[in-house]
């Protein structure tokens, strides 16, 4: 996968999803990630980043949001997307533990 410059958090999702082939969004729950589409569930062992993207908010950089590339290690393909901020709704702990790809 090339690594890209993406301008925008949606460029960035609508490229990997449309070009990539990432196409299952994952979320991170209290105790498993899990793939919103399939409806399968995974531990943090079970998938790695391919590529990660930051993006700081327009009007406030501490608003800032970033778009994973990950894969399953059934195939699967998909982003998971992690704000920063106020309130965030995805266990970024669980996040954390999620390997990256070694080249």
């Amino acid at each position: 996968m090339a690594h890209h410059d993406f301008t925008t958090l949606s460029q960035a999702v609508n490229t990997l999803t449309q070009n990539e082939g990432f196409k299952e969004d994952f979320e991170a729950d209290e105790s498993c990630i899990k793939a919103l589409y399939s409806k399968k569930e995974y531990q943090p062992s079970d998938l790695v980043i391919i590529e990660s993207y930051r993006f700081e908010g327009m009007t406030n950089p501490s608003d800032q949001s970033t778009v994973f590339a990950i894969e399953a290690k059934d195939g699967t393909k998909g982003t998971l997307v992690m704000s920063y901020g106020a309130s965030t709704s995805q266990n970024e702990e669980l996040i954390r533990q999620i390997p990256y790809k070694k080249d």
